[in-house]
C-alpha cells in the first residue's frame, strides 16, 4: 500500500508552502469584479483578470480588506482618484497570500496605489471620449438649438437633494418674474446604480418629449468619488444623442466629466444652471423689446413717408386735376366728332339699303292690301246673308218669349207673353 496523507495534511502542506513562498506582501494588478461591505466594516472583493484580446476572464480570486485597514484605504483612494472602489475599476494592491483549509486561497489587501488606478481611469476615460468621437455622436447634443425662451424644464435629480431645492428656489424666485415650469424625473445620483437610473430617467423624459424645451441634470455637492457614473460610456452616449438640449450642473470643481463634455451646456452647480435659464429668458425678453422698438420705428418711418407723399399729392392735385380735365375734354370732343361722322356714315348706308328695299316692299304692300280688301268684301257679303233684317225682308218672322229668342216650342210655357217680329212691326200674344 503506497504511503498516503490525509486531506487535512495536504492542505496544511499547501498552506505551509504558500507561507514560505509568499512571506512578504506582493504588489498585484487586478480588476474589481464584485465588492461589498458587511456590517462590521470589512470589505470583500472578487478580483479578476481578462484576456486583452478576447476580454474573457482568465483568473479569479477572492480578496479581503479588514475593517481597520479599509477605514484608511477607502477615503485615501477616493480622495486621490476621485473614484469609488467599484466593479470595473482596475487597482494596484499590496497583499499577502493566505490559504485556509476550509475557504481556500485568498488575498489579504494591506495597501493600494491610487496612481495606478488614476492612469487606468484616465486611459479608460480617453478611450470613451475617442469612441464617442469616432461614432460621430460626441457633439450631437451641443449642436441642438435651445428654445429662445426655455420655460418647460425636465429636471433629472434626486427629490431630496439640496441641489434640487437650490435650483427650484433660484429658478422660480427670479427677480424678473419669469415663469418656468420644471418637472422632476427622479433618479439615483450616486453609487453603482446611478448610471442605469439616469438613463431610465432620460427614457422617461423621451416619452413626453413634446412637453419640454430642455433637460437639466443636477445634483448637490459631494465627494468627487461619487461622480464616477458621469464618466461612463452608456450615459454619455445616451445624453449625446438625446433629442433635447441637456444642461448639466452636477456640483463639482474638478475637470469636467464626460457627461459634461457631451451636454449642450455644462454649468458647475444647480444654481448656475438656473441662472443660465434666467439669462436666456432675459435675452429673449431683450430681443422682444428690440423687435418691438424696430417695429415701432418701421411703422413711424412708413407713416412719415406716406404722410409726405400725401402732402405732395395734395399740393399737386389741383394742377393734376386741371391737366386731366383739359385732357378729357379734348378726348371727349374728339369722340363727339368721331361719333357724328360715324352716325352720318351709318345713316347714308342705311338710306341706301332702304332705297334698295323700297320698290319690292311697295309692290308687296299693294298686293297685301288688295288681298285684305277682297277678304273684307267676302266677310261683308256673309254678314249680309245672316243679318236678321235680311231674313225678315224675305217674309220670315222671329219669336221672343220673356225677352229671349225662341227657337223651339219646348222653350215656351203656357201663359208666356210672346212677341212675334215682322219686317214691318211686332205682334204681342199669350201662349196657351
Amino acid at each position: 500500500m503506497p504511503e498516503a496523507c490525509t486531506l487535512y495534511e495536504l492542505n496544511e502542506r499547501i498552506k505551509d508552502a504558500i507561507a514560505v513562498s509568499f512571506s512578504q506582501p506582493l504588489w498585484v494588478k487586478a480588476e474589481i469584479s464584485e465588492i461589498r461591505e458587511n456590517a462590521n466594516g470589512h470589505c470583500y472583493l472578487e478580483l479578476i483578470e481578462k484576456d486583452a484580446k478576447s476580454d474573457r476572464i482568465t483568473v479569479r480570486n477572492k480578496a479581503t480588506i479588514w475593517s481597520f485597514t479599509y477605514r484608511m484605504l477607502k477615503p485615501y483612494f477616493e480622495s486621490a482618484t476621485g473614484e469609488q472602489l467599484h466593479a470595473g475599476v482596475k487597482i494596484l494592491i499590496a497583499c499577502t497570500v493566505e490559504y485556509h483549509e476550509l475557504y481556500g486561497l485568498s488575498l489579504n489587501i494591506s495597501d493600494i496605489d491610487p496612481t495606478y488606478t488614476l492612469g487606468e481611469v484616465a486611459l479608460r476615460r480617453q478611450q470613451i471620449i475617442n469612441q464617442l468621437q469616432e461614432e460621430g455622436i460626441a457633439d450631437m447634443n451641443k449642436e441642438m438649438e435651445l428654445a429662445v425662451a426655455p420655460q418647460r424644464i425636465a429636471v433629472i435629480s434626486s427629490a431630496t437633494a439640496a441641489g434640487y431645492g437650490d435650483f427650484l428656489d433660484q429658478l422660480q424666485g427670479n427677480s424678473f418674474g419669469f415663469q418656468f415650469y420644471p418637472h422632476l424625473f427622479p433618479a439615483i445620483m450616486q453609487g453603482d446604480r446611478s448610471e442605469q437610473s439616469l438613463i431610465e430617467a432620460l427614457d422617461n423624459v423621451y416619452q413626453h418629449i413634446d412637453k419640454f424645451d430642455a433637460v437639466v441634470i443636477i445634483r448637490g455637492g459631494g465627494a468627487s468619488a461619487d461622480l464616477s457614473c458621469f464618466d461612463r460610456y452608456s450615459l454619455a452616449a445616451h445624453t449625446a444623442q438625446f433629442p433635447l438640449p441637456v444642461l448639466t450642473g452636477i456640483g463639482h470643481q474638478r475637470d469636467n466629466t464626460i457627461l459634461d463634455m457631451v451636454a449642450y451646456a455644462c454649468l458647475k452647480t444647480p444654481t448656475a444652471v438656473a441662472e443660465f435659464l434666467i439669462n436666456r429668458m432675459q435675452e429673449a425678453f431683450g430681443l422682444l423689446e428690440e423687435q418691438q422698438e424696430n417695429l415701432v420705428q418701421f411703422v413711424n418711418e412708413i407713416s412719415e413717408k406716406h404722410s409726405n407723399r400725401l402732402k405732395e399729392l395734395t399740393r399737386k392735385l389741383p394742377q393734376l386735376l386741371l391737366g386731366r380735365t383739359t385732357e378729357h375734354k379734348m378726348l371727349l370732343e374728339r369722340y363727339k366728332l368721331q361719333l357724328k361722322q360715324a352716325s352720318k356714315a351709318i345713316i347714308v348706308t342705311q338710306n341706301q339699303k332702304l332705297s334698295g328695299y323700297s320698290q319690292p316692299l311697295s309692290g308687296l304692300a299693294n298686293r297685301i292690301i288688295k288681298e285684305q280688301q277682297h277678304r273684307l268684301e267676302q266677310k261683308e257679303l256673309q254678314l249680309k246673308y245672316i243679318n236678321p233684317l235680311t231674313i225678315l225682308e224675305k217674309g220670315y218672322t222671329m219669336t221672343y218669349a220673356n225677352g229671349k229668342r225662341v227657337t223651339s216650342v219646348a222653350n215656351v210655357q203656357s201663359g208666356d207673353r210672346i212677341t212675334t217680329a215682322f219686317k214691318d212691326g211686332n205682334i204681342e200674344s199669350i201662349a196657351e
